[in-house]
């Protein structure tokens, strides 16, 4: 056990200590391509969406609503427990920066404070259908803009709250009507959301732990997966033991970074509604390359960033690419399995 210990630890600051050479290289390509690079990912974009704020979708996670349409092209992909009903259903919050070129996005569902405090962090524009109202406290404390309901309905032959898909214009129409800017909504929220994470080029093959198959038992419907795609460089995500595909061009739904949160929670009522305490601290771990290393997480206001640091505190640098974020219960932390 002491081992195992000293081996975390030493891995946690090997990673911090790694070069992050990509960020150099990406520099230059930006430079000479009139791109940035996006706060999302870190990735490059054309500077025309430069200060286009991303949006943050409510897409079900029920077993009925999938295949999930879109999902793969998400930059950064939250799951989490929506109610302690129906076996602890997840439902995931998925974060576009050039979202008018996604064709159709969904199906979408209701919000739950998390879910705002989280989108709050980027400054972005949260679509979704309804919700509780424990959100409404949230949405005047954050002053988030959202937008709710009103999208397109696709006939699929399923059940009506599945059938509520972003689709072309529908999200540039609705903020048009809502008076809802595109952008950023000042200067200092797109400075803060540039600044959300840290993206450098974290190479963890000659440290961490292994880390390239990932077991989430702590979201208990779908029990997803996340398998380390050696030839790519990603996890490839899998829910009821099926690689997810997006249902409009079965693109395989995988991310370069995975960052998981132990984090406790407060259930309202009897219908199972919660709100997790992601403003806080609590510990969790980060996955990339195959490997793995501990991580402390911290978000000090609803509207702050949540940041991520290794054992000696020092922040750890989020490899660019697409990011998936598990924000697991800690009375099952337990059942999350890394080998």
């Amino acid at each position: 056990m002491r081992k195992r210990i000293l081996a975390i630890f030493l891995a946690a600051i090997c990673v911090s200590v790694t070069p992050s050479s990509f960020v150099t290289a990406e520099a230059a390509q930006v430079g000479s391509t009139q791109v940035v690079a996006s706060e999302l990912t870190g990735l490059p974009i054309s500077t025309a969406l430069s200060s286009q704020r991303p949006v943050a979708i409510m897409i079900d996670n029920d077993t009925r609503a999938l295949p999930h349409y879109g999902l793969a092209e998400a930059d950064v992909v939250y799951e989490m427990m929506n109610s302690t009903a129906n076996n602890r259903v997840t439902r995931l919050m998925a974060l576009y920066k050039d979202w008018h070129k996604v064709g159709q996005i969904g199906n979408i569902r209701s919000t739950r404070p998390t879910n705002i405090l989280l989108a709050s962090e980027w400054n972005a524009l949260l679509v979704h259908d309804g919700g509780p109202f424990y959100n409404n406290p949230y949405f005047k404390s954050t002053g988030i803009a959202h937008l709710s309901g009103g999208f397109s309905r696709v006939k699929n032959g399923k059940a009506t709250e599945f059938t509520e898909y972003a689709k072309g214009t529908d999200i540039s129409r609705k903020a048009d009507s809502a008076k809802i800017s595109a952008s950023y909504s000042s200067t200092d929220a797109q400075a803060a959301a540039l600044s959300h994470w840290k993206i450098g080029n974290e190479d963890l093959s000659t440290c961490g732990l292994p880390g390239t198959i990932v077991k989430l038992g702590c979201f208990r419907l779908t029990k997803p997966e996340l398998h380390y795609n050696a030839t790519k460089g990603t996890y490839d995500y899998y829910e009821n033991g099926k690689l997810s595909q997006d249902g409009e061009d079965k693109q395989t739904v995988s991310f370069r970074n995975v960052i998981l949160q132990n984090c406790t929670f407060h259930q309202y009522d009897k219908n199972g509604y919660l709100i997790y305490n992601v403003i806080g601290e609590g510990t969790g771990y980060y996955l990339a390359g195959g490997r793995m290393i501990p991580i402390i997480w911290r978000k000090t206001s609803e509207t702050g960033a949540t940041k991520y640091y290794d054992s000696i505190g020092r922040e750890i640098s989020i490899n660019p690419g697409k990011t998936y974020i598990g924000i697991c219960p800690s009375d099952d932390w337990k059942s999350v399995e890394i080998g």
